[in-house]
């Protein structure tokens, strides 16, 4: 099987067909479709969960919550890599919840009451911010010159930086285990690091075929040896009910509010920031051109996706970066295989007891997949900040001054915890905090200053495309120009 696919990928690139628009065969799209849904779950579900718990809903609203999330990932996945209209940047991106809203909309919906009140005043910012980022999408897109390699890198490296933690805490055994003594336990880090080793050892030994699957078949067989353990519980499976249909509006009709709904245009416009560094991340992998018409498609769809998800109780949505490293690791390139993982979380979103299936992955074993591929995300930002003159002091500053801006909401929280609820609405995030500082201080360093920066020369990307490149390791580096 591996042969037929490589040798299906030099036919495509013989007709023409760039390796992303090439349609694998179903019984492909299925596997490596499922891969993307597992690596993707854990931080899909962990949005809803952390909200759910901050305004104290009940566990039948968390699971409407979670049900609802996955059903509108699954529709503004389809959308982004298939396609519709002017929205989808028609790439190998699946779009879920932003980490950057998660703690704006926990301190929104607590100034508002808490309960279902806060999530409708959540709700109402979510659905005013997406439509605003589908009618700035085309101006943003014309803005991409003031994102050069030294902050696209930066904040890819920060994305990646601040989602590190959140594997290695699914790794300890998740954060509801934290202050007892189960976290962190020698058997907890024993299936996390058994499940990473085994990912490894497939991609340094293994087939091209085995090397692509590697996550998935390191969930499966990390999830097996804690079954045979006793530490898998499929009691929630039973449980759980065959048919759940997200309606809109669930919990009552939004209300809208200025001061939330300023502090969520601020959370999109990091989202656009990072939907745009994905863009062109995933375009250097796929070693596909990524031009201003395609960043501002891909925000498109994130302005759908979101006000989708303020109508049917979710979230705004953006292009995950998480999924980039699978993407990298399989060198599966074809969009399809997106869209069939975007159509596995309709499913997923529709039948709460398959969704209940994919949730018994123990944490530790989904956090030792995790690190890699949060890991890759990093790396992948390191990657462009190498086209980035570093030696530079002033690109320097802004990757160092950005780094530490990113740290400070995790490591001295009572700094933020003396703010005004307002504004520690839009500051408390590492991302959001550091996205920020690289873009103002790039601004300063060297757009007002008309200092020239550094773009990529797509063409010469596209035409390093070479039959059967996807068999021998990830594409070398692109070529980047000065910016006239």
């Amino acid at each position: 099987m591996a042969r037929a696919t490589r040798q299906s990928s030099r036919q495509s690139t013989r007709q023409g067909i760039h390796p992303v628009d090439e349609l694998l065969p179903f019984p492909q799209l299925a596997l490596y479709g499922f891969q993307h849904v597992l690596a993707f779950y854990a931080a899909a579900v962990i949005v809803p969960v952390l909200l759910g718990n901050a305004l104290g809903l009940s566990r039948q609203e968390l699971v409407h919550l979670v049900n609802a999330d996955l059903l509108t990932c699954g529709i503004a996945s389809i959308v982004q890599a298939l396609g519709v209209w002017k929205a989808g940047a028609r790439l190998p991106l699946v779009q879920g919840v932003t980490f950057t809203a998660v703690s704006p909309m926990i301190a929104i919906g607590l100034g508002a009451g808490g309960g279902t009140a806060g999530l409708l005043v959540v709700y109402g910012a979510v659905i005013t911010a997406g439509i605003a980022t589908f009618v700035f999408a085309p101006l943003f897109s014309r803005l991409v010159k003031y994102f050069p390699p030294v902050v696209i890198g930066t904040i890819l490296t920060i994305i990646g930086i601040t989602l590190i933690p959140v594997a290695l805490q699914d790794a300890a055994g998740g954060a509801h285990l934290i202050g007892t003594p189960a976290y962190g336990s020698a058997k907890n880090l024993a299936y996390a690091l058994g499940t990473l080793l085994f990912i490894l050892a497939l991609v340094r030994v293994g087939r091209p075929f085995l090397s692509s699957l590697a996550v998935l078949l390191g969930l499966v067989a990390g999830t097996a040896v804690a079954w045979l353990f006793g530490d898998v519980d499929f009691g929630a499976v039973a449980q759980a009910d065959w048919i759940g249909v997200t309606t809109p509006f669930h919990y009552g009709m939004p209300r809208f509010e200025l001061l939330p709904i300023a502090a969520m245009l601020v959370v999109m416009l990091i989202t656009m920031v990072e939907t745009t560094g994905d863009v062109y991340a995933i375009g250097e992998i796929t070693r596909k051109k990524v031009d201003a018409d395609t960043v501002a498609r891909a925000l498109r769809a994130d302005g759908i996706a979101t006000v989708l998800g303020g109508v049917l109780n979710s979230f705004p949505y953006v292009a995950f970066a998480e999924n980039i490293g699978i993407v990298r690791m399989s060198k599966v390139m074809s969009r399809y295989v997106v869209v069939a993982a975007g159509v596995f979380m309709v499913v997923l979103g529709l039948l709460p007891k398959a969704g209940s299936l994919v949730a018994s992955v123990p944490h530790p074993v989904l956090g030792g997949a995790a690190v890699s591929m949060f890991g890759i995300v990093a790396a992948v930002g390191v990657q462009i900040l190498a086209k980035a003159d570093l030696r530079e002091e002033r690109n320097t500053l802004i990757l160092a001054v950005s780094l530490g801006a990113a740290l400070l909401p995790t490591t001295v929280r009572p700094f933020f915890e003396r703010m005004p609820d307002d504004v520690r609405a839009v500051l408390d995030s590492g991302i959001t905090l550091g996205a920020l500082t690289a873009i103002l201080l790039n601004l300063l360093f060297n757009v007002f200053t008309s200092r020239s920066t550094m773009e990529i020369d797509w063409d010469d990307v596209e035409d390093d495309v070479v039959p059967g490149a996807e068999d021998h390791g990830p594409p070398g580096p692109p070529a980047w120009a000065p910016a006239r």
